[in-house]
């Protein structure tokens, strides 16, 4: 969970009291503001999702991906025949 889904819950949260609290006084600017409020939070929250699942998308591609493979690559005809009788 990062920073932007935590505040964005925090402003949705705020705004749907400003905006209750509007509706019981009877004050429009009071809903109208907890309402814009409310919209910011949401959408905040919504880019917050979708950077968490960005990371988890890479964490899952890089998990999958086979181990890359090193090959004995001699630099010279000396090591080559050293590696051969390694193997023997």
């Amino acid at each position: 969970m990062n920073k932007d889904r935590i505040a964005g819950k925090a402003k949705d949260i705020a705004g749907r009291i400003e905006r209750q609290t509007g509706e019981w006084t009877g004050d429009r600017k009071k809903q109208v503001e907890g309402a814009v409020k409310q919209v910011a939070g949401k959408t905040q929250n919504a880019v917050g999702n979708a950077k968490d699942a960005v990371k988890d998308l890479d964490r899952q591609e890089a998990s999958s991906k086979p181990p890359q493979r090193v090959t004995d690559t001699p630099e010279s005809d000396d090591e080559e025949e050293d590696l051969r009788e390694a193997r023997r």
